[in-house]
């Protein structure tokens, strides 16, 4: 990459460490965009964070999907109660004794007859209260959810990436290896020749 903007450089050239980080996130923006098509802001993002050397990760605040107030906490505990195997049966006995009492006739006149209309009443208002709230807290948990599924999306590719550059690195180590064994073995070689020939 370094030889297309800059042509042929002599073996002896050297790099900044500045300007190889600036052609690496080249290199790798190159990659995505071939492999996507078009980037999206995420991976500019990442993309930023892995040249400048900073963590991706993120912590997904619950401040930040919305403030903690009195009202969101109420909510959550609603949903959280509401959807617990508590209630169930706490509701459950709450019905049953609400129509032993009203079947059974503890008082002189039950106060809610047989076709319970009260109890119906009751159980609408509820339902109608409850369904809200809990819809508000599913909400909220879902754009946490979406906030964290962004996360481990940034943090999956910084990995991908970061893998990439240590298999280029590895492969280039490689072959100065292999280039060095082979200039050894060709000294090797004519050493054992100018030996041969001297016998």
């Amino acid at each position: 990459m370094l030889e297309e903007q800059e042509g042929a450089l002599p073996d002896h050239a050297m790099i900044c460490e500045g300007d190889l980080s600036k052609l690496r996130r080249k290199h790798v923006e190159q990659l995505l965009q071939d492999e996507r098509g078009e980037l999206s802001a995420l991976d500019r993002r990442v993309l930023n964070d892995l040249s400048s050397d900073v963590s991706t990760v993120a912590t997904v605040d619950p401040e930040v999907v919305q403030p903690n107030t009195f009202g969101v906490r109420a909510a959550d505990a609603v949903a959280a109660f509401g959807g617990s195997w508590t209630f169930i049966i706490l509701f459950a006995s709450v019905l049953v004794i609400w129509m032993a009492i009203n079947v059974i006739g503890l008082f002189k006149q039950p106060f809610d007859p047989y076709p319970f209309i009260l109890l119906n009443l009751v159980l609408s208002c509820v339902a109608a209260m409850q369904a809200p709230i809990i819809m508000m807290s599913q909400k909220r948990q879902e754009e946490k959810d979406r906030l964290r599924s962004e996360n481990d999306y940034m943090i999956n590719l910084r990995a991908e990436l970061e893998i990439r550059q240590l298999h280029e690195k590895i492969d280039h180590q490689m072959a100065q290896q292999w280039q060095r064994l082979a200039e050894l073995q060709q000294i090797q070689i004519d050493l054992l020749e100018s030996e041969a020939g001297k016998k």
